[in-house]
């Protein structure tokens, strides 16, 4: 006790005196500098320097006093103790076990603890008398921040000797380490270690230890130490080496704890074991397992220096022996090594370089300054610079774990070089996009204003109201001619534009409604072209033949030259593919000089298509006919509408209803859209429609059209049609010239009979085209590269000119449009005051008739070009495609050889005709005799898909895959055969019994083709009596026509495609029913050139010509 009580005397002394020596130094300096005259940013800082003074004085006075009662606890419980123990580290309660001079050092401080008090007392009320200045409330302020960091550790505490913290509590850091001298808050969710460093709080200040984790290479070569141990021995001994904090870093940083921040946990756990958070709605949501939702604690952690853990003592929560590195002071550093100081003034220069770059790291120096006020001391100003500096982890741990001076000094200062440039490459990226966006911001503001002045000064409207004259200067040409509905409709929605917000929904809505409906030519027709012998040249330069097509325009044609105007029509073409119903409707639109637009309905199945969209969808438009008419510009297009017969049928509802009203000229006139609710008049429109077959186009659609059927094309006239069109087409597209390859004669008949024998001619059209591709080839190897570069570039050139010639075109058309809108509105005061903006269009059209004058003079010469360049690389020897091997090197092998079958048929066989989609065809029936019943018969249904009819024994089997209409022929022509034989036989004959004896069976060839149709009912009977009578049928002929059970022969038809079959097959005779006569008489006379026709009413006509022609 003496001893102790010597050494807390001595001690008290000691620090006694120092502190007085302290105090009066701070004294004089305070006192000196409130004596002086100063100018007002001099005094300002002195008055900083003065609170600072102060506040250090009370902060070093409370530490002491907190720090002695800690020391007096440990004292008394040490003496105690009955034996000596471990520390137990995290508790303030228990340390190594204490040394004399420890001891006598502790007791010392706590002799001096109540002096400490007395002293802090003294030094707030010395503060108040040396800092008159200072106002009640700051000084109050001071004293209870004081005691309030005191109580609750909120300033640096001295740790005592680092044999005092032999072993801490491990806090673990996965991002950048922490350095000494420098606060950082740190995430901790282990619960142990946060209820650890809280019951370390509540019994005074807390330590703890702060290591980095591993991570990458580093991690890997730690963790493989274990894994070569656990290889070389797998007994419980292996692990003696391993170690579980090997995966965090060994050097470390021992700090104070300075507070403790719970957060809450806002997770939670649903009955499915789910985890789940609220969300912003009030509701809760799922949200992954290891997603954040709060709990654990953030720490406040000051950093005091250096560690190095050396073994694991306890893993949860885990704690760690650790050995502590002390930095050297200033002092103890060599005076004389410039090196050192030369490194501290430029990290002291590179820190103030930093500060311009970022503001950020300010906050920071404050600290240290307050802190440590000393920017020479080498590792204090290291450790400063690294904390600035945001290097990745692996590059600030490397500077903890520099325990030489100089060398971390060194490293600190290449990163803070770093995060100089990078701050200024930062500011000068920020520069430039603040410059941008401050250029932009001008140019707005100047823009705005330019506006206001133009608005001033009446010089420029605001968008609506240049929106608002947009539209009334398209709708000026029309607004003369237009309905009132239409003016009133347009009026209203250019009002309730006005009075809407851009910014609005319904603005873009009312725009786009507009745009539509002054976009519509209301009332502007194009000129016709009402000449007859012009518009029979244009269709007969463009196709070849239907003459019933080109009758029909020429009438529509005259009745508008007679009436002086015209009115809408609805024709529609219906044949096989391939004929030219889409492409007559381009020549019919040329011959009248009208625009044309065409559409398909071919699988629509939306009424919106025709009818347009309800404008409270979003992206709805108007339907194709209102296109249309934006389109063209006119309210008299020629609308080709393809694939009529095609309509589909969806929930949308039904098009071919909505066809109705656009296909009926007492309706089209006021049809309404959907999309544009007002009435449209469709009147003058000529509508063409295209179809291949009637029957699946709805009755009430069908009654509304005006129906011209285009049958197939002859050899003839497919051969006249390739000469014409085709071949040179061909040629063209090949660029090949006319005179460097051909197809003789033979050639081209070999290629309709025997390779395209369809009722049109695009099958013929593409095998032209692939031989002359082969053509093309053959003749581009001859030529080489520079000829066709050649003839490239002419045609190239020829494009252009043409574009020019159709845009002056469409120029020239609005030009006139305006200049007769013009016209009309002229009156009695613009006849006495002319308009010069008049004038001024009327000179523009005659411009543009000069520009499109010279255009056109300019592509007929590119054309010319074109064809001199083709000449002029032509070469010398002409290719010519002959029939035969040279044919089939180009095309291949012929896919038809011949229609015929048989020769001369035998009893039983028949030649009938045909009608296909594809045009016409011969089609055999062969009947023959199976077996002979035995008694009456068991009869019945032969099976294999055919139909079979009982009468007295006799049965019917029927195959060819042929169809319900078909099958019921053949019952009837079965029936009707064993009347007829029964009475034409003589009595006991054996053809009278014929049909009583035997079964038939009847078969028509091709069974994979599908076969249906009445038409073959004659053909039947005839097979059937031919197989009885043993008589064979006139060599050729053939025969169509419908039987009914009393013999009589009922028209039927297809007759122009069944002649065409039947020339095809070299038949020269043929039966057709009496109904078809006029049929027939309409047909051209180089159809029915070299055939015999008869016309039979009853099937005692037929016998007649077939069986019984001898007699």
């Amino acid at each position: 006790r003496g001893q102790t009580t010597a050494g807390v005397d001595r001690s008290s002394r000691l620090r006694t005196r120092r502190s007085e020596t302290l105090r009066g130094r701070r004294r004089a300096s305070i006192s000196g500098c409130g004596d002086e005259r100063v100018d007002g940013g001099l005094a300002w800082r002195l008055q900083f320097r003065r609170d600072i003074a102060f506040a250090h004085v009370s902060s070093a006075a409370a530490s002491m006093s907190s720090q002695l009662r800690q020391a007096a606890r440990a004292v008394a419980r040490c003496a105690s103790a009955s034996q000596r123990r471990a520390p137990v580290p995290g508790h303030t309660d228990s340390f190594v076990p204490f040394s004399g001079a420890t001891r006598r050092g502790l007791a010392s401080d706590a002799h001096v603890a109540s002096g400490a008090r007395s002293k802090t007392s003294d030094a707030r009320s010395d503060g108040r008398r040396r800092f008159p200045w200072l106002a009640n409330k700051r000084a109050r302020g001071f004293a209870s921040a004081a005691e309030g960091e005191t109580a609750g550790g909120g300033v640096l505490v001295t740790s005592g000797h680092p044999s005092s913290h032999p072993q801490v509590l491990v806090v673990p850091l996965n991002r950048r380490p922490l350095m000494p001298g420098v606060i950082m808050p740190v995430r901790v969710t282990d619960e142990r270690l946060i209820a650890e460093v809280e019951e370390m709080k509540q019994r005074g200040q807390a330590y703890v230890g702060t290591f980095l984790r591993r991570r990458g290479d580093s991690a890997a070569a730690a963790a493989s130490t274990s894994s070569d141990s656990d290889d070389a021995n797998r007994s419980d001994d292996a692990n003696v080496n391993w170690d579980p904090s090997d995966d965090m870093h060994d050097m470390g940083t021992f700090a104070q704890v300075q507070s403790v921040i719970r957060i809450p946990d806002i997770g939670e756990t649903d009955e499915d074991g789910d985890k789940t958070m609220p969300d912003s709605g009030g509701g809760k949501k799922k949200v992954a397992d290891d997603e954040d939702t709060g709990g654990g604690a953030t720490l406040l952690l000051l950093g005091h220096r250096r560690l190095r853990k050396t073994h694991t003592v306890r893993q949860d929560p885990m704690v760690v022996r650790v050995e502590h590195l002390p930095d050297k002071n200033a002092v103890d550093l060599k005076d004389d090594d410039d090196i050192l100081k030369a490194t501290a003034n430029e990290v002291v220069a590179t820190i103030k370089d930093l500060l311009k770059v970022n503001p950020l790291a300010k906050e920071t120096l404050q600290y240290f300054a307050q802190r440590f006020q000393d920017f020479q001391d080498p590792a204090k100003l290291a450790d400063l610079a690294a904390s600035m500096c945001s290097a990745d982890d692996h590059a600030l741990q490397e500077i903890l774990d520099t325990v030489d001076v100089r060398e971390r000094l060194s490293a600190a200062l290449v990163l803070l070089k770093k995060e100089v440039e990078l701050g200024k490459l930062q500011a000068d990226i920020g520069r430039r996009v603040e410059e941008k966006i401050s250029g932009d911001q001008r140019r707005y503001f100047l823009m705005e204003q330019l506006k206001s002045i133009k608005k001033e000064l009446g010089m420029e409207r605001d968008d609506k109201t240049a929106l608002a004259e947009k539209f009334m200067d398209k709708f000026a040409p029309f607004r003369d001619r237009a309905p009132a509905h239409a003016v009133k409709t347009i009026e209203e929605e250019l009002q309730k534009l006005a009075g809407l917000e851009p910014s609005s929904s319904e603005f873009n809505v009312t725009r786009n409604y507009l745009e539509w409906l002054t976009s519509i030519p209301w009332g502007h027709s194009s000129e016709e072209r009402l000449d007859i012998e012009q518009a029979r040249e244009v269709l007969d330069a463009d196709h070849y033949g239907l003459d019933d097509v080109k009758e029909r325009i020429l009438e529509f044609i005259a009745v508008g030259q007679l009436r002086g105007t015209t009115q809408g029509k609805i024709i529609t073409m219906v044949g096989p593919p391939g004929v030219g119903k889409t492409s007559i409707g381009q020549s019919i639109a040329r011959a009248l000089d009208r625009k044309f637009f065409r559409f398909s309905v071919g699988g629509l199945s939306d009424v919106a298509e025709i009818k347009g969209h309800r404008r409270t969808y979003v992206g709805a438009m108007p339907g194709k006919l209102v296109q249309c008419l934006k389109t063209t510009g006119v309210n008299n297009p020629v609308v080709l509408i393809d694939e009529v017969d095609k309509l589909g049928r969806g929930y949308q509802g039904d098009p071919a209803s909505a066809l109705l009203e656009l296909l009926d000229p007492e309706q089209n006139g006021s049809f309404l859209d959907h999309y544009l609710d007002v009435p449209v008049d469709l009147s003058k429109v000529l509508f063409v429609c295209t179809a291949n077959v009637l029957d699946t186009i709805p009755g009430p659609l069908l009654d509304r059209m005006e129906v011209v059927r285009l049958s197939g094309y002859i050899a003839d006239e497919k051969r006249a049609i390739a000469r014409t069109y085709l071949e040179k087409t061909a040629k063209e597209r090949s660029g090949i010239g006319d005179g460097e390859a051909t197809v003789s004669d033979g050639a081209m008949d070999a290629l309709i009979e025997d390779y395209c024998r369809e009722a049109g001619v695009r099958n013929l059209q593409k095998h032209l085209e692939k031989i002359y591709r082969k053509v093309a080839l053959k003749l581009a190897k001859a030529k080489g590269p520079e000829a066709s570069k050649k003839v490239g570039d002419a045609r190239a050139r020829c494009a252009e000119a043409e574009k020019a010639a159709e845009t002056l075109e469409e120029e020239l058309r609005k030009a006139r449009l305006a200049e007769s809108h013009a016209k009309r509105k002229t009156n009695a005061a613009a006849a006495a005051k002319p308009d010069h903006r008049e004038k001024k269009k009327e000179k523009s059209a005659e411009t543009l008739e000069a520009e499109l004058a010279v255009a056109q003079a300019a592509a007929a010469a590119a054309r010319d070009e074109v064809r001199a360049a083709l000449d002029s690389t032509a070469v010398r020897d002409q290719v010519v495609v002959t029939a035969g091997d040279d044919l089939v090197e180009y095309v291949g092998q012929p896919p038809f050889q011949t229609d015929r079958i048989y020769d001369t048929t035998p009893p039983g066989v028949v030649t009938g005709l045909a009608w296909t989609s594809m045009g016409g065809s011969t089609l055999y029936i062969e009947c023959t005799a199976i077996h002979r019943n035995q008694g009456d018969g068991d009869g019945g249904d032969g099976g294999d898909g055919g139909g079979a009819s009982r009468a007295h024994g006799g049965t019917l089997k029927t195959t060819g895959q042929l169809g319900d209409v078909m099958r019921e022929s053949s019952s009837i022509a079965h029936t009707f055969a064993r009347r007829f034989v029964a009475e034409k036989a003589a009595e006991g004959s054996e053809a009278r019994d014929f049909f009583d004896a035997n079964a038939l069976h009847l078969h028509v060839p091709a069974g994979s083709t599908p076969k249906d149709g009445p038409s073959a009912g004659c053909t039947m009977v005839t097979a059937m009596v031919s197989l009885a009578t043993g008589k064979a049928v006139r060599p050729n002929l053939a025969m169509t026509g419908e039987v009914t059970l009393t013999g009589i022969v009922m028209p039927i038809g297809g007759v122009k495609e069944k002649t065409i079959a039947a020339r095809r097959s070299g038949v020269t005779t043929i039966l057709f029913p009496e109904g078809n006569r006029k049929d027939f008489a309409e047909l051209s006379d180089d159809v029915k050139e070299g055939l015999e026709v008869h016309f039979v009413r009853t099937y005692d006509d037929v016998y007649k010509h077939a069986l019984d022609w001898e007699e």
